[in-house]
């Protein structure tokens, strides 16, 4: 369909790429990773036939056609929301207006006349092509995409420049998936989303006809989503079957195997290098020692490329508070006649960490500026704990920092000890490298001041933190980084966030915020979808509590049997498979220890030694039948779900 052939660009000096071939093919759905600056929206732009190669050969089938979706700077204007989406169909409707005057010239002729049969052939023409092309449901179609992105009805009639720059990259790939072209290029699509509509855009891509290419940070959207991931890495397209999990396992296979290569090499190298200095003086050995010259020239050393560096950082860890955090007592919150929220009670406590999810709108954000005290309560009572110290980072904290700033002056001044090399760690891993150090904020783009907010607050956390969308403009190695310091600290955390991966290795429990009310659910967002969708408590966990409705109605319902849970649609889940394979591993390894001791017990039966040791050995007996038959339950339950999931 399209191919790269030794394709090669640069970058004033720096070479991008080279060498590299490529063929995409009508049903590929690939992922594209790579670090920052590694070339991956010049090759979507070479692509969509947006820039040009330094070298080789791009070539393209007739008629295909490519439709990409920057990161961001697309503006709509002079439509309404509707109206622009339905632009994609020009040609259908163009047809659908030829119809009606087709119609209309029909009912003003003769049925005799010749004039009359040419254009009721030319009409019955038209809609066959027309119905073809499902140009009777075009409508539908968009309302569907629109509603899948999280447009409500009534902004469907508001003109496109009066939505903001992420709703307006929203109204772009609403256009895309719509015209759906042969080759789909989605740079960063999920950056504008919520997770409700990023789990919609799974769902959308899972049944696209055609191919498609995509750049994301989002984990658990490469996962589910791609069936190849090609990485540009060290100037080369590397490829890997299956999503990103499976690309980090065949990552690591691939390295070790180009080690052992490398290593089996250079005792070669060596051996043949030990015998041709050991003997090169030898004239009896010189038929010998020139042979293993040759052979030595001829070996084709191979290269091991730089690893690529994990980068670790320690942050400093809070002072405890007490054991209560937080405590919201009958808490309304209402701009004039709307209640965002509505009599919500919960409770925090020390250690937590809690994901508030739900549509945008709902009152996520809200919640936190309640939490950090940014937002007065409309009634109720919020009981903040002792020794409790909470910081806020909202979606615009930039506008918190001095403009004239520059940022290793500023981290040094907050720093508490850190040298200028930790420092200067810190900052590329939020992706501010070189001279970038030396920037003031000032220049910085809003998205860069949020990364170095967010570095700068790292640094010294307060015990309760309040993270409004911190993964925001992160690459996936500056999640990593934030990830595995959320996961340290010892205070408790309250975060908004739309990327799936980051709430599952993270939180303990999710907030769900809806029809102003919240309910609470344990466990992390796959948890969280689980139980929403009916799914029986996980083994040893109750039910999810409601913390604004009583526990009468459908949380006291009866729970639902290991079939019925299992005839229910379930999403692939990589991170869930996992978890389910490595719980039926552990139980068949109990129910084997549990069947090994009755054997044992039932064996020393066969032995009398007192009335009350047979007496004990027959409790204990009977005990460990019921561990077996509570075991092989689970294992039957796990194993159920594992056969759906996968």
């Amino acid at each position: 369909m399209i191919s790269l052939v030794r394709a090669g660009k640069r970058f004033g000096p720096k070479v991008l790429f080279e060498e590299v071939t490529w063929l995409i093919t009508p049903q590929d759905r690939v992922g594209l990773v790579g670090a920052n600056g590694s070339g991956k929206t010049t090759l979507m732009r070479i692509l969509a036939g947006l820039d040009t190669l330094d070298s080789g050969e791009c070539a393209v089938q007739r008629g295909i056609t490519a439709g990409y979706l920057p990161q961001d700077g697309l503006q709509l204007s002079g439509r309404t929301v509707f109206e622009e989406c339905l632009s994609v169909f020009d040609r259908l409707r163009e047809m659908e207006r030829e119809m009606e005057q087709t119609l209309e010239q029909l009912s003003s002729l003769p049925p005799d006349d010749a004039e009359y049969q040419a254009a009721s052939s030319r009409y019955s023409w038209l809609e066959a092509h027309f119905r073809n092309l499902d140009g009777y449901a075009l409508e539908a179609k968009v309302g569907m995409v629109l509603t899948g992105l999280g447009f409500p009805k009534e902004d469907w009639t508001r003109r496109t420049e009066h939505f903001s720059g992420g709703w307006q990259m929203r109204i772009a790939l609403a256009k895309l998936l719509l015209e759906q072209p042969n080759l789909l290029l989605l740079d960063e699509p999920t950056n504008h989303l919520d997770l409700e509509a990023r789990n919609w855009l799974e769902d959308y891509l899972a049944s696209y006809p055609y191919a498609f290419v995509l750049i994301s940070h989002d984990r658990y959207f490469l996962d589910v989503s791609v069936r190849k991931i090609a990485e540009l890495w060290n100037r080369s397209l590397h490829f890997y079957t299956g999503g990103y999990e499976s690309f980090l396992k065949q990552k690591e296979e691939r390295r070790q195997q180009l080690l052992a290569a490398w290593r089996n090499q250079q005792e070669r190298i060596e051996r043949l290098e030990a015998f041709i200095n050991r003997f090169r003086y030898k004239a009896s050995k010189a038929k010998q020692v020139q042979s293993r010259i040759k052979e030595l020239e001829k070996i084709e050393r191979i290269e091991i490329p730089p690893e690529e560096e994990t980068i670790h950082f320690s942050f400093p860890q809070p002072k405890p508070s007490g054991r209560i955090v937080a405590e919201f007592v009958n808490v309304t919150k209402a701009y004039g006649a709307r209640a965002v929220l509505r009599e919500v009670n919960f409770l925090i406590e020390r250690g937590e960490r809690i994901a508030l999810v739900g549509l945008n709108g709902a009152g996520k954000s809200t919640l936190i500026r309640m939490l950090a005290g940014a937002e007065p309560l409309t009634s109720g009572e919020y009981r903040l704990g002792h020794n409790v110290q909470a910081e806020y980072f909202a979606q615009d904290q930039y506008k918190a920092l001095d403009p004239g700033a520059r940022l290793l002056d500023d981290l040094m001044s907050v720093a508490n000890g850190k040298t200028v090399t930790e420092l200067r760690t810190l900052l590329g891993c939020f992706l501010f490298t070189e001279d970038d150090v030396f920037k003031t904020v000032r220049v910085l783009s809003g998205g860069e001041r949020n990364r170095y907010a967010l570095a700068r607050m790292l640094l010294n956390p307060a015990n309760f933190m309040l993270l409004d969308e911190p993964t925001n403009h992160l690459d996936l190695r500056a999640k990593d980084v934030l990830l595995e310091a959320l996961r340290a600290y010892s205070g408790t955390l309250v975060f908004v966030s739309h990327d799936r991966y980051f709430i599952d290795q993270l939180a303990t429990r999710v907030f769900e915020i809806e029809g102003g009310r919240v309910r609470v659910y344990p466990g992390n967002y796959e948890d969280y979808l689980y139980r929403k969708a009916g799914g029986a408590p996980m083994f040893g966990e109750s039910a999810p509590d409601s913390v604004n409705e009583p526990a009468a109605g459908a949380h006291a319902a009866r729970a639902p049997s290991v079939k019925e849970v299992a005839a229910r649609p379930r999403r692939l889940n990589p991170m869930r498979v996992k978890q389910l394979e490595e719980q039926a591993a552990e139980l068949e390894e109990t129910a084997a220890r549990l069947e090994q001791e009755i054997a044992e017990i039932e064996l020393s039966l066969q032995t009398f030694v007192s009335a009350e040791e047979t007496r004990r050995r027959m409790e204990l007996l009977d005990a460990r039948r019921r561990e077996l038959e509570k075991a092989m339950a689970e294992w039957e339950r796990v194993s159920l779900e594992l056969e759906q999931v996968s």
